[in-house]
């Protein structure tokens, strides 16, 4: 909800956050070089702080936690909802004459007080937010905003303990212990959402919180369109090749939006198939029709045991019958080896690499630590570059590039950053001979195919169908012989 701008705000807008009505300020100021992002709730008087203090103190006493509730991770509500009905009877009696309206915002007070990260809390709300920091207890809390990139707030905790308070509270719900001998945390919260942490002296300047937002709506291939990050005929290109199952790495730099790119290119999954996606943070989220299963790496615990890395569960993936295999990042030769394996087994692989053009994907790919024989690369067909303009923060996709079998990158399309256009450099030839090889599809065939697709997707966007199971859907009856005038109509 947006509010009215004041003189010198460069934007306001206001969310909702455990039932408490939040307005968020962002404005310039002489005193700093970065805009300020002002958050302003409904304060209370020093004496309703004590009585809510009190009804904390109360809340502790009257409920009892016992093991079972604190690992609860399947529903990261569940322990709040526990306590609902027993905060709401403490609030109706300390404040036995207070109107329906005030006894609503105290209890949602009190329950964020009691379980939330105070004002953290309150920013994992906000929608526009991708990233929340803290560096130390001696400056203002900092977040990564999608429109106005990093800002300083008007938060600022009390103290360094406070800040340790914090993470060992986000540890011990995730399983995981912040201590001095353990002064690293990097974990995943049941909410999707990530969390790293680190302890001083490790940290130098103070304790530090970083909490990385999951997406409640992941990126569609509607909205790559709209917004510009890539174009109708370069996206049904992409999707041609991955509708006949030809595998695609997605590259780029950090924060160029690999991993939402990726999400994007699951839409166009066929539904008569089993997919396995393998991730060290969840992130990707597929269509609910899909039969897909999401598997996640884990940490060993402190005496070294119990851990699952990717490359165990990318070996245990192929024993599962997949038809296409999502992996979040290669990183590792041994990994990577697997990886290739599949492809050259019969699985289509979609997976993401740090490279900032395809040239440099295939050097990655080919020098330590992932160090690939350069004859393995021809059985990846695609390489997909994304990129941010690190002036603007504008993301694109740089290039689309097919694989020859030379093992050399052959771009067929890039970005022209001044014009904000994607253009066609050169025709398919590795790509389209191996459709020609596999599928026995004409040239005449492709052009006909794409020119489907690129109706299809340009209806997407006119219809603003730009939700993960929307597309989908859309998807699923083109492959199970859905109409196009029906689909168009």
């Amino acid at each position: 909800m947006e509010v009215k701008k004041e003189a010198g705000v460069l934007d306001s807008y206001q969310f909702t956050a455990n039932q408490l009505t939040v307005t968020v300020t962002i404005q310039r100021v002489s005193e700093s070089y970065v805009p300020i992002y002002h958050l302003n709730t409904r304060t209370v008087s020093p004496t309703t702080e004590l009585v809510i203090e009190r009804i904390r103190q109360d809340l502790i006493s009257t409920v009892e936690l016992g093991p079972v509730d604190i690992a609860e991770q399947k529903n990261p509500n569940a322990l709040q909802a526990r306590f609902d009905e027993t905060v709401q009877k403490l609030v109706k009696k300390y404040f036995p004459d207070t109107d329906e309206k005030t006894l609503t915002f105290l209890h949602a007070l009190v329950m964020q007080r009691s379980f939330g990260l105070g004002e953290l809390d309150t920013l994992m709300y906000d929608s526009q937010l991708e990233e929340v920091a803290v560096n130390n207890a001696e400056e203002p809390v900092w977040v990564y905003h999608r429109k106005w990139g990093w800002l300083r707030t008007n938060i600022q905790l009390k103290s360094e303990e406070q800040a340790k308070h914090y993470a060992s509270s986000i540890g011990r719900k995730v399983g995981r212990q912040l201590n001095i001998l353990e002064p690293l945390m990097d974990a995943n919260l049941a909410t999707g959402d990530r969390v790293n942490a680190t302890l001083m002296p490790i940290s130098a300047q103070g304790n530090t919180i970083t909490l990385r937002k999951f997406a409640s709506k992941p990126w569609t291939i509607t909205d790559l369109i709209s917004t510009g990050t890539i174009n109708v005929s370069a996206a049904a290109f992409i999707w041609e090749a991955i509708q006949y199952e030809l595998s695609v790495l997605v590259s780029g730099g950090t924060a160029t939006g690999k991993t939402s790119f990726l999400n994007a290119l699951c839409t166009f999954f066929p539904p008569n198939q089993r997919i396995i996606s393998i991730e060290d943070t969840r992130e990707l989220q597929l269509p609910k029709f899909l039969q897909w299963i999401p598997m996640v790496t884990r940490l060993p615990n402190q005496e070294g045991k119990g851990g699952v890395d990717m490359l165990a569960l990318l070996v245990n993936s192929l024993r599962m019958r997949p038809d296409r295999i999502l992996v979040g990042e290669i990183r590792r030769k041994r990994e990577a080896e697997v990886l290739f394996e599949a492809i050259h087994t019969g699985h289509s692989v979609y997976a993401t690499v740090h490279a900032n053009n395809a040239e440099e994907t295939i050097t990655r790919l080919t020098n330590p630590p992932i160090e690939i024989p350069k004859s393995m690369l021809p059985a990846l067909s695609m390489i997909v570059v994304q990129t941010r303009n690190r002036r603007t923060g504008i993301r694109r996709t740089f290039q689309v590039a097919e694989i020859t079998k030379e093992s050399e990158p052959r771009v067929l399309m890039q970005y022209d950053l001044r014009k904000d256009k994607m253009t066609n450099l050169t025709h398919s030839r590795t790509i389209m001979d191996t459709l020609h090889l596999y599928t026995g599809i004409t040239s005449s065939e492709l052009r006909s195919h794409l020119h489907e697709k690129e109706k299809i997707l340009k209806w997407l966007v006119k219809k603003n169908i730009n939700t993960v199971d929307g597309v989908g859907d859309v998807m699923a009856q083109y492959y199970t012989g859905g109409k196009l005038s029906k689909l168009l109509s």
